[in-house]
């Protein structure tokens, strides 16, 4: 960095810590702490050791924590409580389909083959039960490591090649089964499938056949091939896998022409370092100029119909979708959040056209084909970490989205989500990914993992739910609609904690004050409540171990009593890991959780198998030694 970029930066620093001492100075008396009761201790920002001492007094004991907190570790394996045990259930490359063979390290297995094995890096999932021990797994394979992938590590591409890669991703749907020993997964279920970049899919909604969703293989725009870089996910009532299309753009290219607008605002660029257009001409922009516009969606999956169309369900917007976060309102329509996970993007909410009914479970199958979108608004005070909010409509015709701002049609407004949300005047957002509703309490929060364009572009100001520039180690924002109404168009909003390191920093920039040198940890990304209310928290942040990211060792799992404000950390993954993707058993007896891209950029990590072995995405099965709940 150069001289005078330092300088600018450490001015900002100094006028943001000066605002923030303010905010301290006049927050934080006793008295306001004990009015607010234990909700209050998420809410202010450890800028001094005023904050511990008072958060001291005032946090109660946690009665839904019942494991013992573990230290962070930065060895290669994967560390639980005590009480607890973690084994491996499936990793890349195992076979999951009828007569694919066994996972080779050589990198030189074909195409063929790996179309019948489990996809690589796995991410979010679901369970979908079919008795008291046996399950369906949904599991999402984001994308694929190039230098893992195959012997020559991506060096000398073939057109087999981008087949094997297009394989690789998508999603894997497979049964498990408990046995004596825990559960294991069954190579070839009837169940079992796998869902890839060149599986048929349909397009269904309000933009629908619409002529920016036509290519010269499909004249309808309704037909549509493949999905990948699928991250976190959802399910509804009614039984399906929700999948969600995210970083869809790095997958394309557009050689030696310049990008459109709506093309820049989606990340599209002139080179892709996956290679596919080279040898598929529909990911050659020049090519199929809307063949892009077909991805980036929300996809609906009948795990329980292996020969059923997954279905891309536009009527949710296109961005890039990190999950989709179900619950079916009081009122009986049909909610789902979803976070687009780029700095400075912004966090929705769709509600359902039509109401659910728990009686007629085919009569919901079409509830996400028509509702409304809505783009949220955070609104605080100045200096305030606490404030209201509304959900703005994004219809055509509404909000400033007409032909002079360069929507001529709702199926338009859908397709360019973002341009929309930036009409509307939406709040940008440091990366909102995962969001999680207690459905207990109807709740729901949503981490916002990073942003280091905080307070340093013109469009992300630092304020309200996005209180520091230059963040490095993110938040997590919590809201109640009002009256309880899931469905409801305004909100009350707080922050239940935000990140930090108070061994490097003693300003803001060490956490709120249910941070400490004990569970500190940066990039709070997944996220889940269990049925207790409990909230899981997963990382996919910086693992150096060094300057700001100190002592907080490879990512991790949290756990969090909402009602306390105590987290405590619960696992610790391998080297050069993220941990992401969490699901339960029925009886919330076994947790099921991801462990993607083991060793990336070839950090020395041998997960699972140890040894000299290839790392390997894996999913990981954690139980109690006594069977009892996870958690409790």
């Amino acid at each position: 960095m150069n001289k005078d970029l330092l300088q600018a930066d450490s001015a900002l620093h100094t006028e943001q810590d000066s605002d923030f001492s303010k905010i301290i100075d006049a927050g934080l008396s006793r008295r306001r702490f004990m009015q607010g009761g234990a909700t209050a201790m998420g809410l202010f920002l450890a800028a001094n050791p005023l904050t511990q001492a008072v958060a001291a007094t005032t946090h109660p004991q946690s009665k839904l924590l019942g494991f013992k907190k573990i230290p962070a570790s930065t060895a290669d394996t994967f560390v639980v409580p005590e009480g607890y045990v973690a084994k491996p259930l499936i990793s890349w490359g195992d076979p999951i389909l009828k007569g694919a063979p066994a996972f080779n390290e050589s990198g030189n297995q074909p195409a063929s083959a790996q179309a019948g094995q489990f996809g690589d890096n796995t991410d979010g999932m679901s369970l979908f039960p079919l008795s008291e021990d046996r399950a369906l797994l949904a599991v999402n394979n984001e994308y694929t490591n190039y230098k893992l992938l195959f012997s020559h590590k991506g060096e000398a591409m073939t057109a087999e090649d981008v087949k094997k890669a297009q394989a690789a991703v998508g999603i894997s749907v497979f049964e498990i089964k408990r046995t004596a020993d825990g559960w294991e997964y069954s190579k070839e279920s009837d169940y079992n499938r796998r869902i890839t970049a060149n599986t048929e899919m349909m397009l269904t909604g309000p933009a629908a056949g619409h002529d920016l969703l036509k290519t010269s293989v499909d004249t309808t725009g309704k037909k549509v091939l493949g999905t990948f870089n699928n991250c976190a996910n959802g399910e509804t009532p009614w039984g399906t896998y929700l999948t969600c299309e995210e970083n869809f753009n790095g997958f394309f290219a557009k050689p030696g022409a310049e990008q459109s607008g709506h093309e820049k605002r989606y990340g599209l660029k002139n080179d892709s370092e996956y290679q596919w257009f080279r040898f598929d001409d529909r990911f050659d922009i020049n090519k199929e100029p809307n063949e892009p516009n077909r991805h980036g969606w929300v996809v609906e999956i009948d795990p329980m119909d292996p020969a059923s169309t997954p279905l891309k369900r536009t009527a949710l917007g296109r961005f890039k979708h990190e999950n989709a976060a179900v619950i079916v309102a009081d009122n009986g329509h049909v909610v789902v959040y979803l976070g687009d996970d780029e700095r400075g993007e912004h966090l929705y909410k769709f509600v359902s056209k039509n109401k659910y009914n728990a009686a007629d479970k085919a009569a919901n199958r079409n509830l996400l084909e028509e509702g409304t979108l809505y783009v949220s608004r955070f609104s605080a005070k100045p200096g305030e970490v606490r404030g209201t909010g509304e959900w703005i409509e994004l219809t055509y015709g509404k909000n400033g989205l007409t032909e002079e701002n360069g929507f001529s049609s709702q199926a338009e407004v859908l397709i360019f989500a973002r341009e929309a949300a930036s009409v509307v005047g939406a709040t940008t957002m440091d990366r909102p990914e995962w969001v999680a509703v207690n459905h207990k309490t109807k709740t729901v929060c949503c981490t916002l993992t990073n942003n280091k364009y905080r307070g340093k572009k013109d469009n992300q100001p630092v304020e309200g739910p996005n209180p520091r520039a230059n963040n490095k180690y993110g938040q997590i924002v919590r809201w109640n609609e009002t009256n309880g109404d899931n469905s409801a168009t305004t909100f009350k909003w707080d922050l239940f904690l935000v990140a930090g390191n108070p061994t490097v920093h003693k300003d803001f920039y060490a956490g709120s004050a249910n941070i400490s040198d004990e569970n500190m940890f940066n990039s709070p990304d997944g996220l889940g409540f269990d049925k207790a209310g409990r909230l899981w928290i997963l990382t996919d942040g910086k693992y150096s171990n060094e300057g700001d990211f100190a002592g907080m060792g490879n990512n991790q799992m949290l756990c969090a009593d909402p009602e306390t404000g105590e987290v405590r950390r619960f696992a610790t993954g391998p080297i050069a890991c993220e941990i992401t993707g969490l699901t339960f058993s029925p009886d919330q007896r076994t947790v099921f959780v991801g462990v993607q891209h083991p060793g990336e950029d070839d950090k020395p990590s041998h997960f699972p198998a140890g040894g000299n072995s290839k790392p390997r995405s894996t999913i990981m099965a954690i139980q109690r030694k006594d069977g009892g709940i996870i958690g409790a």
